[in-house]
């Protein structure tokens, strides 16, 4: 008995293309903060910078469950660790874009972690700093686009 095929295979490698395509075309970058390689975002006025992480981010971690940072009124470097976020896929590092004092954490990611998922540039904010320099390093809007494909 000879059989009948309905519709051809599917393709996952045409699916694994063009489904992340269709994500990045919908990613948030606002053009009035600064961007790391890390996936950072930075907030600063005068010597304040409120920084958390990118909506790309937050997509490629998935749903975030939990975030942790220890670092409130300490001195942290470019680039070392200030804390780290939990989500259900996997954990990751949180880096200082700026040296700085952390001041505070936003104590609404405490009972509300997926507020970073919701609303990263918003309430899903994760700690403002005292920064020591001028964030010179740091990526426009446009070299982040550029950074991750957009």
């Amino acid at each position: 008995m000879a059989s009948t095929k309905i519709c051809p295979p599917f393709n996952l490698q045409f699916f694994d293309y063009f489904y992340p395509l269709k994500i990045q075309l919908n990613m948030n970058i606002p053009d009035g903060l600064k961007y790391t390689k890390d996936h950072e975002w930075v907030k600063i006025e005068g010597t304040t910078a409120t920084i958390g992480i990118t909506d790309f981010a937050q997509g490629e971690l998935g749903d975030i469950v939990y975030i942790d940072i220890s670092t409130v009124g300490k001195e942290v470097a470019e680039h070392e660790i200030f804390g780290t976020v939990e989500a259900v896929k996997t954990v990751s590092d949180l880096y200082m874009p700026v040296a700085g004092k952390v001041l505070s954490v936003n104590g609404i990611l405490d009972a509300s972690p997926e507020k970073v998922n919701q609303d990263p540039y918003g309430d899903g904010w994760m700690i403002k700093a005292e920064i020591k320099g001028t964030g010179d390093g740091l990526l426009t809007a446009a070299q982040y686009k550029e950074l991750i494909g957009q």
